[in-house]
């Protein structure tokens, strides 16, 4: 049996005593400095902690805690052999080491890329959650370009305590972290003051997809439908080369495709100030040769003024735009109905009430945005309130206050002699709520009647900001990544700059990284175990049988995933090496901190080879029932067995992982996936290889949640499932660093 002891040593001049680690077993006799040093009256050496009194004492009893657990653990899966006083003190003395290593570094370091004459590319990630972006990004150079990551912004706390601890204190860069909700007013505004003028050459973000995914019921009016525009308003404001805006593939389906035309739309609509101005001086001499349809031009020139209005000017232009609709319609009135019935008839207070409430489209956003807020804190879906609710937003907004009132004209029946005028306002509000693109789609017809088609194009190619192909699928496991995941992805490219159309593929069908190179090297984990260190895996005791099989799965390969015997790693030895090519020379050694105040002071840094790495306590019914499904080797047909042995569960899905192949999507709940050679679920080191994070990015704070705490709290589970694989963030970027100018 294994004795671990602390004891004081000498005290040295300032009467502090160096604590030692002592170990007894049998033959093996060792002692270790751990290199703290305390007051004798500090010590409790009953307890083997340090008191209160000295102010340290929580994050030395942390450390000290876990030297003791490391030490046990080393003994007991550890081969006898390897017990020999200077192995056993070399383990040890690393863990001191790398703690002491992470203390002495300072937390912002310069570059090495600064002095090597390099041009750095900066970029801004926007809904960074983990920052899988932000890693791929960092990840990829071109020639002598790199990139410089210049802020992520999230509304998490715990997206925020990764970001810390990954970009500042462990990589000494200093990238700033905005913790706000986009859609708040004053977030452009601190944007800019993190910002502090420095120019952004790119902006990549995910905005929350949830709504729009396929494995999951979508919601109507969800409080991140409209993150989209939050997110292009952003573009619109900072005026990037390239933005890269990602999301799962339901939204192409959406609504008929209507989502995604609408953003190519918004996209369409970002427009150059500087050249605007011809836009409107051509309308002018549009309006000359169409007197007859003076007014829709005017309310086109009104609409088009919008764009490049400030949110105080905007407001001025919303209300001149319907109260000139509003005076045609007065002076309309008296000649389709008589004074009482212009006072009384519900159709005609319908249309001048809709003008009240097209006027109040600031306070109806307002309203609309606290009650999607609402539904979503009371959680309101599969219920009879949801669909009120729902009824409720439909109608304050301006596409159904307009169709109101529409139907409204309809029903007065006013003579014919009258109803080109009718259709003018109609018409009129239709153009207020047009996109600057459905303005240009809606202007054609009188361009056309004028033959200046080509004149109107070359405007436009001025205007328009930025260029864009239709979206496209990437598939995760063409860019090295051991998954099937698919993503949509929109590429936006300002006018000065190359179409970036597609990115390629780094690898072919046949040369995919499987879940077996990403996984094998860390399968020496149990239940309910955690690890903070590698162990030997030994295939041949493993895969009796099936040794050689195993070992052909895996591949050196580029940084790529594209196979490279001759100068290339495999996968695993790339995530414990890590794909940063080298850039962090002053990096620290990978730690973990449960929350701010334990990152503010390094002491309590749990500093260790391998972070993330615990699997769930299973009882005996769930391991049986994992197994019977892993030995099936797949769900559906484990059922039957299952129901006869009294193992059959409500739970939907079961995925079993295909040592040979690629694994599904990866979500954020472990439970959904059984290891393929142990019935067990994933830790968060596992998932984390299979989104091809390297080993030293450490997932930080709480490591899962359930119930309620889902809606609002992001544990690590979470932070992998919904991150960006860093290798296809990195293919992107790198595309994107062939393409910039």
């Amino acid at each position: 049996m294994i004795n671990v002891k602390f004891y004081l040593d000498k005290a040295d001049k300032s009467k502090r005593s160096p604590i030692h680690l002592v170990i007894r077993q049998k033959d093996v006799q060792v002692k270790v400095a751990t290199g703290e040093k305390i007051l004798k009256k500090d010590w409790d050496n009953k307890n083997q902690i340090v008191k209160e009194t000295e102010y340290t004492h929580k994050s030395i009893n942390k450390f000290l805690q876990f030297l003791k657990q490391e030490t046990e653990k080393y003994f007991e899966t550890v081969p006898h052999t390897h017990f020999t006083d200077k192995k056993v003190k070399q383990f040890i003395s690393s863990l001191v080491n790398t703690r002491k290593e992470n203390t002495d570094v300072k937390i912002v370091s310069e570059d090495p890329y600064e002095g090597e004459g390099k041009v750095k590319t900066t970029f801004v990630d926007l809904f960074a959650g983990a920052g899988g972006f932000s890693e791929g990004f960092l990840q990829a150079e071109y020639g002598n370009r790199y990139y410089d990551f210049l802020l992520g912004s999230d509304i998490n706390e715990n997206c925020e305590l990764t970001h810390l601890a990954r970009y500042n204190y462990q990589l000494g860069m200093d990238a700033e972290f905005l913790r706000q909700d986009i859609t708040e007013p004053d977030f452009l505004d601190n944007l800019f003051k993190k910002l502090k003028g420095k120019q952004v050459d790119v902006v990549c973000g995910g905005p929350p997809c949830q709504s729009f995914s396929l494995a999951g019921r979508r919601k109507k009016f969800d409080r991140k439908d409209d993150l989209f525009a939050h997110y292009l308003n952003v573009i619109r404001v900072l005026r990037p080369k390239y933005f890269v805006m990602e999301n799962v593939k339901g939204i192409l389906t959406k609504e008929g495709g209507k989502i995604k035309d609408m953003i190519l739309q918004e996209i369409k609509s970002i427009i150059d100030l500087k050249e605007f101005s011809q836009l409107l001086h051509f309308l002018g001499k549009l309006k000359k040769t169409e007197k007859e349809n003076s007014f829709t031009l005017d309310c086109y020139n009104l609409r088009l003024q919008f764009e490049a209005a400030t949110e105080k000017e905007l407001e001025k232009l919303r209300d001149s735009y319907i109260q000139v609709i509003e005076n045609k319609f007065r002076i309309l009135t008296p000649k389709i109905a008589d004074y009482k019935t212009s006072k009384t008839d519900i159709n005609i207070n319908t249309i001048r009430h809709g003008f009240n409430l097209l006027k109040r489209s600031k306070e109806l956003a307002y309203v609309r945005k606290k009650v999607i807020l609402e539904k979503a804190h009371s959680d309101l879906d599969n219920d009879f309130f949801a669909e009120k609710f729902d009824l409720f937003l439909t109608s304050i907004e301006s596409d159904s206050i307009i169709e109101q009132i529409h139907d409204s004209f309809k029903k007065l029946k006013p003579a014919k002699e009258f109803q080109k005028e009718i259709d003018e306002i109609i018409s009129a509000l239709e153009i207020y709520n047009y996109s600057f693109e459905e303005c240009v789609q809606g202007l054609k017809p009188f361009v056309e009647n004028n033959n200046t088609e080509a004149e109107f194009a070359e405007i436009l190619a001025q205007i328009r900001l930025y260029n864009i192909d239709q979206p496209f699928v990437a598939l995760a496991s063409n860019y090295g990544v051991p998954q099937n995941r698919e993503r949509v992805l929109f590429i936006g490219c300002r006018k000065d700059q190359k179409l970036v159309k597609t990115v390629p593929p780094t690898v072919g069908p046949n040369e995919k990284v499987t879940v077996f190179e990403a996984l094998y090297d860390l399968d020496f984990v149990g239940n309910d175990e955690e690890k903070f260190g590698y162990e030997q895996i030994n295939l041949k005791a493993k895969y009796n049988g099936s040794t050689e099989k195993m070992k052909s799965l895996i591949k050196k390969r580029s940084i790529d995933g594209k196979p490279n015997e001759k100068a290339g790693l495999t996968y695993a030895e790339w995530s414990k090496k890590g794909r940063l090519n080298g850039r962090f020379v002053n990096a620290k050694h990978p730690f973990y901190v449960r929350n701010f105040e334990e990152l503010d002071n390094q002491l309590s840094h749990m500093v260790a080879p391998l972070h993330n790495h615990k699997t769930s306590k299973q009882n005996e019914e769930v391991i049986k029932r994992l197994n019977v499904i892993l030995t099936e080797g797949d769900y559906d047909e484990a059922k039957v067995k299952l129901k006869k042995m009294g193992l059959d569960s409500e739970k939907r899905n079961y995925n079993v992982l295909k040592p040979d192949a690629q694994s599904p999507t990866v979500m954020t709940i472990a439970d959904d996936y059984i290891h393929y050679s142990n019935p067990r679920a994933l830790t968060v080191r596992e998932m984390a290889r299979l989104q091809s994070f390297d080993d030293s990015f450490v997932f930080q704070g709480k490591r899962s949640t359930g119930g309620n705490k889902r809606k609002f709290e992001v544990p690590q589970f979470t932070l992998v499932g919904n991150a960006v694989p860093p290798l296809m963030a990195r293919a992107v970027a790198l595309e994107i660093l062939k393409n910039i100018e």
